[in-house]
């Protein structure tokens, strides 16, 4: 168990860098995820900053208690195109998720925070569930249709090629041209590179990282298959030429902090 106390000195840190936004926890079971049963602690100490909040949630109940902070501009649902991982994650069907984010997209509006869906292992899975561009893009236009306008790519156990990854983003974000469609992408460190600027060639704008891509899903069955890792992901902008507006003084400091806090 990590410390609140350094949970908040870690994410302050982080609010100085220039993020667009922090996914800075979750409300979600405490008893199923004990790790994130201090996120109001957390949050009540954070510092003002220009850079965005963002907090997991998986049900209405977990909407309704980020709703009580004023901080939090972004909720974010996990929805997944297999029914198998679904299930596991939040222990509900995929139709059962819609009726739930039905709920939560209104609640979002009724308190003016954006909604930012997940699709969870949208480049396939490992469970033998059927999966194609047809079936995320039949899934995606469920979640459009609910409201949601910030939709990210979810590789949830690294099984996607780069190949893959420019066709699927490519497909799919001239459907969704209204959407600021983004990618959640995981990665052995050899796989990282050709996988980013896939998407980046692809014209994704919006891309989830991870400091030293710490974390990742158990069940990737390998623990390379982790995060993108932010530093890879900023050189691969700024060799681009891409203005990031990251100011790298402070993400070193943070860089700092996740290497301690991290370091077994």
């Amino acid at each position: 168990m990590i410390p609140t106390s350094e949970k908040i000195r870690y994410i302050n840190a982080l609010l100085d860098v220039g993020f667009h936004t922090i996914d800075f926890g979750s409300f979600v079971s405490p008893k199923l995820v004990p790790q994130m049963a201090d996120t109001a602690e957390v949050i009540r100490e954070l510092k003002p900053s220009d850079t965005g909040l963002l907090a997991i949630v998986a049900n209405t109940r977990g909407a309704e208690e980020a709703l009580k902070f004023d901080r939090i501009g972004y909720l974010g649902f996990p929805f997944s195109i297999s029914e198998t991982f679904q299930q596991r994650n939040t222990n509900s069907s995929r139709e059962e998720s819609l009726d739930r984010l039905t709920e939560i997209t209104k609640l979002c509006k009724d308190h003016g925070m954006e909604l930012v869906v997940y699709m969870s292992m949208g480049f396939g899975n490992p469970y033998g569930d059927a999966f194609d561009t047809r079936i995320l893009g039949y899934w995606m236009q469920k979640v459009y249709d609910l409201g949601a306008r910030i939709i990210s790519l979810a590789d949830t156990v690294g099984v996607a090629t780069a190949d893959q990854v420019k066709e699927v983003v490519s497909l799919i974000s001239p459907q969704f041209s209204d959407c600021t469609v983004g990618v959640h992408l995981h990665s052995t460190p050899e796989g990282l590179q050709s996988k980013l600027l896939a998407a980046i060639d692809s014209g994704c704008k919006r891309i989830d990282g991870a400091i030293a891509g710490i974390g990742g899903c158990p069940m990737a069955g390998d623990e390379l298959v982790g995060n993108m890792d932010t530093e890879a992901i900023l050189n691969c902008l700024m060799e681009r030429g891409i203005e990031t507006g990251i100011d790298m003084s402070a993400f070193r400091s943070a860089e700092g902090i996740a290497k301690k806090i991290f370091k077994n």
